[in-house]
């Protein structure tokens, strides 16, 4: 499935970000132009790479692009959905005796396991949106080993230092990417201290 927003470099130049179909037209013209500069088309989101068939006039290009269907105002619709949960005696005793009952206290401990995760995966996938993006653009610019152990290590500064003679393209969409991947600092006005991303594994 294509991504709404992407982002492309003409070699470690910025082309063009912003929604697909205007990217895609970037790309194209440049193509169109003769250019020598290898092109890459990333997710905005992932930096996963996104593939398409520039065969045709732009126009038929872009007839190729599904449309992206906007999404609906108003809440989704909730259901239930039941499946088999595989408890001992004791947990089924305990659910059992809080308020609303075992499927109540089950979607209460849920909800709340789910929101003290929801930061931890936020940095995860930043951290390794910022990872394939470096590693697609900037595999071969110095520093590269030392700019990824600083990323899995949470250590901005030390990332930022290492980037600071990249391509200036490169460079900040690279710190843009892995910013939501580091830690606010402990003693931050109305944050709660969280742990550094783990190392890479």
């Amino acid at each position: 499935m294509l991504p709404s927003h992407c982002i492309a470099f003409l070699g470690t130049d910025l082309l063009a970000k912003g929604p697909l179909a205007e990217v895609v037209s970037a790309v194209k013209r440049a193509l169109d132009s003769g250019t020598e500069h290898s092109i890459a088309i990333l997710d905005l989101a992932t930096s996963r790479p996104v593939e398409i068939n520039f065969t045709g006039t732009e126009e038929e290009v872009l007839q190729r692009i599904p449309r992206m269907q906007p999404r609906s105002a108003g809440r989704p619709k909730l259901g239930v959905v039941a499946r088999e949960v595989t408890l001992l005696p004791r947990h089924w005793e305990w659910l059992s005796s809080q308020p609303g009952g075992a499927s109540v206290a089950l979607r209460k401990l849920v909800e709340h396991a789910s929101r003290d995760a929801r930061q931890a995966d936020a940095m995860r996938e930043a951290r390794d949106s910022a990872y394939r993006f470096m590693h697609e653009l900037a595999g071969d610019e110095p520093g590269f080993e030392e700019a990824s152990r600083a990323l899995f290590a949470g250590d901005a500064a030390r990332l930022e230092q290492v980037v600071a003679d990249w391509p200036a393209g490169v460079r900040a969409h690279l710190l843009a990417l892995a910013q939501p991947a580091f830690a606010p600092p402990a003693d931050a006005p109305g944050t709660a201290p969280g742990a550094a991303p783990g190392a890479a594994t």
